[in-house]
């Protein structure tokens, strides 16, 4: 007896299920920056190593956070990502209060008096993972992006690692008050900018404790909403 012709439909439905891997029905799901996030930067001059740092509080509410962005990923398909992380620049802590509060004045951030200049930020544009995503497992990128500071952008390559944090629906559920899901990426970076990049020259009395060039570094911890 013949086959009905929606019945070799069906049949050729199925078969093409079968041979479909189950990535491609991965969804693109939206991350968010988790408050135990943090960023830094680092100048080397010859009489003086300056490092600050950018970081919250556990527990600390979203509308406070120093560090925050979020991510649009397909975990089947990571180097498609994209989104934007902000650090607050008002919240950079060097150590020494007069030399943050300079930090954050008009000669130089800008970012106290002026909002726009406020944060700086870095839009992630392309992801180059040196292999899939596995569960526990650091896996080498670089990742492209602009990264912005006083409004004027810079094209950058950091260079980093990705590591996928699965958690067994108990842990997720012992981890939901520090904010964690059952899948979370910490994303770990570094990358070199200038302060001439983004209009700011150092004063030729700072030239010997202060450098031009400045080491940016991020350890971000993102969770699935």
């Amino acid at each position: 007896m013949p086959m009905r012709p929606w019945r070799r439909l069906i049949a050729l439905l199925l078969f093409l299920v079968a041979l479909t891997p189950c990535a491609a029905w991965a969804d693109t799901a939206t991350f968010v920056v988790n408050t135990n996030s943090r960023a830094s930067f680092k100048t080397e001059a010859p009489l003086e190593t300056i490092v600050g740092t950018v970081a919250s509080p556990g527990g600390t509410p979203l509308p406070e956070r120093a560090v925050t962005g979020t991510m649009n990923v397909d975990l089947a398909k990571p180097q498609d990502a994209r989104g934007t992380i902000k650090v607050d620049l008002n919240a950079v802590r060097t150590g020494v209060d007069r030399r943050d509060s300079h930090m954050r004045s008009k000669d130089f951030l800008d970012s106290e008096a002026n909002d726009a200049n406020r944060y700086a930020i870095f839009d992630v544009k392309q992801i180059e993972l040196a292999g899939p995503l596995v569960p526990g497992k650091d896996v080498p990128a670089k990742i492209h992006g602009t990264f912005t500071v006083r409004g004027k952008p810079v094209d950058r390559q950091a260079e980093g690692t990705v590591t996928y944090i699965k958690l067994t629906p108990e842990q997720a559920e012992q981890q939901k008050r520090f904010g964690f899901t059952q899948d979370n990426l910490r994303v770990k970076m570094k990358f070199d900018t200038k302060f001439t990049n983004h209009d700011m020259k150092v004063p030729q009395l700072l030239i010997l404790k202060l450098s031009d060039d400045i080491l940016v570094e991020t350890d971000l911890i993102l969770v699935k909403q």
